[in-house]
């Protein structure tokens, strides 16, 4: 699983040379992550030639974001020019979270309004109306999240 995809891959992709420099170029805004996982495909690629990799990215689910909700008051440029808008992270475990609560719920996902929690070695929370993400504290880097007592 990648952290960040940003606006460039809106679901899981199968692992192309192009996918895998687009994830390289994107590894400024992830640094701990992107890098790191890069190496790791290009090893698994070395070590099972023939075998197909898929990308899945931590900020896909976060794509349904509104315009309101991603964007941050500030002067238009910096979101055209410098990218800078709310991305989300933790998409993969807000989004299976709201699976198992609907199914738990005996109502369908399409019906229910969640509240999801991701605690962890970082921490988000994801507001979630029909399946799809609506708002959530983690914005363009983890600064911008909840408080997990990290510095």
């Amino acid at each position: 699983m990648l952290p960040t995809a940003v606006e460039t891959f809106a679901d899981s992709v199968l692992i192309t040379p192009p996918v895998l420099d687009k994830i390289e170029q994107l590894g400024t805004l992830a640094p701990l992550h992107n890098p790191v996982n890069a190496l790791g495909i290009r090893v698994f690629q070395l070590a099972l030639p023939h075998a197909s990799a898929v990308a899945v990215f931590d900020t896909a689910f976060h794509q349904t974001l509104s315009q309101t909700s991603y964007l941050y008051p500030l002067p238009w440029r910096y979101y055209e020019e410098l990218g800078i808008r709310r991305y989300g992270f933790h998409g993969t475990s807000h989004k299976y979270v709201s699976a198992v609560c609907a199914e738990r719920m005996g109502q369908p996902l399409a019906a229910l309004r969640i509240v999801s929690c991701h605690l962890g070695n970082g921490s988000s929370i994801c507001a979630i109306g029909h399946g799809k993400s609506v708002n959530t504290s983690m914005g363009f880097t983890p600064p911008g999240r909840g408080n997990d007592g990290h510095p």
